[in-house]
């Protein structure tokens, strides 16, 4: 149903400085877009590329949160969000693929990325231990289907599997590259700077020395160097900082907002910048969001959007507008606060005209235990 709010507060811990008013808004529309209700979408990304086509990748083809079925899945629309394609799948890896994100660089090129993953292995082993028992931990059927996804490689070569990976297609998402790995990820991917390179905050991951930290681009996605490692806030540990996410503000400042499990903050997004192309940065700060994780937008007209997962009440996802380059938040614009599970959210966002926005995130519904794909059609209210 349309629903229209000027914004309300939401819960949030720590102290900082109060927000500024949430600007009016309302949300025309929100409704399911992917179209295989039998399978479970996950950790999506929505971008618009210049040509007005709009742009979902997610990880898909799967059956639960945590199994070894996830692929890389992209689904279009032309006609601003009215309709969607049949997914097709560009990566299907021999195990877990999960967040995917993608982008459109200045040059034209599609940029997906991904993370693989075996953290479903101790769900796999318990239930083959449990099979023969009077206590399974799996449904026989089920567990033949995770045994013959296992049997993909050879045992013991699983971890050769793990990583950061990008695919690359340079005709408008119709050919994929083969996926080549990157030093980090994060579940939106890179953004785009406006000197033609491409900025990626994330975290590296399954390698020696666990990175958090942000690099460039300036062979359009082909190779990646490290600009600087984020700093760590007195009293955090760089291990508890998750699933980064960047933009460049219209007065050329690099900000990034970070998922923290810290004790402190814990669960709030923390946010750090650099005036100086990304040789330093800001202590990370928290800006008073309970939310995780962030996606980072530039306005057409220079403000910045965050959009973010509300995983307590009111359950759902929530926007945020900064006039002053991220310095400050509004108070939240609750697009959607009815969701009947924790299991939501990495919600981005696509600005379709000023003023006019997109929405799409991850959501398991109250009748279908395998989450959707679901978006809001919404737009700010001019006074």
């Amino acid at each position: 149903m349309p629903a229209s709010a000027t914004g309300a507060l939401a819960g949030t811990k720590g102290s900082v400085a109060p927000s500024p008013p949430a600007p009016a808004f309302t949300v025309h529309e929100i409704r399911t877009i992917s179209e295989q209700s039998d399978r479970y979408h996950g950790w999506p990304t929505l971008t618009r590329r210049r040509s007005g086509e709009l742009l979902v990748v997610c990880s898909g083809g799967r059956q639960s949160h945590a199994g070894p079925f996830g692929r890389v899945e992209l689904i279009r629309s032309y006609d601003d969000g009215a309709t969607w394609t049949w997914p097709r799948t560009i990566l299907d890896s021999p195990i877990d693929d999960r967040d995917a994100g993608i982008t459109e660089t200045a040059q034209g090129t599609l940029l997906a990325t991904t993370f693989t993953s075996v953290a479903f292995e101790l769900y796999y082993h318990r239930a083959i231990a449990a099979a023969a028992t009077d206590n399974p931990t799996m449904p026989k059927a089920q567990l033949a289907r995770w045994q013959a996804v296992w049997r993909r490689l050879p045992e013991g070569q699983h971890a050769n599997l793990l990583g950061c990976w990008m695919l690359r297609s340079e005709d408008g998402g119709l050919n994929w590259s083969p996926a080549q790995r990157v030093p980090a990820n994060s579940p939106h991917g890179p953004v785009n700077l406006s000197d033609g390179r491409l900025l990626y905050a994330g975290v590296g991951l399954w390698t020696d020395e666990r990175i958090v930290g942000v690099w460039t681009s300036a062979d359009d996605g082909r190779s990646w160097d490290l600009q600087a490692r984020l700093p760590v806030r007195p009293g955090d540990v760089s291990a508890e900082y998750h699933e980064p996410h960047a933009v460049e503000a219209s007065d050329g400042r690099w900000v990034v907002q970070i998922r923290n499990h810290n004790s402190a903050n814990e669960r709030e997004t923390l946010q750090t910048q650099s005036t100086d192309g990304g040789r330093t940065w800001t202590t990370p700060r928290p800006i008073g969001v309970w939310g995780l994780p962030s996606h980072l937008l530039r306005l057409s007209d220079g403000r910045l959007l965050m959009t973010y997962g509300h995983r307590q009440k009111p359950l759902g996802n929530q926007a945020r507008l900064s006039e002053d380059h991220g310095a400050t938040w509004s108070a939240p614009m609750i697009i959607q606060g009815d969701a009947a599970s924790e299991d939501l959210g990495y919600p981005s966002t696509a600005e379709l005209s000023p003023g006019r926005f997109v929405t799409v995130w991850y959501e398991k519904l109250p009748d279908n235990p395998l989450a959707q794909l679901r978006m809001a059609s919404w737009e700010l209210v001019v006074c």
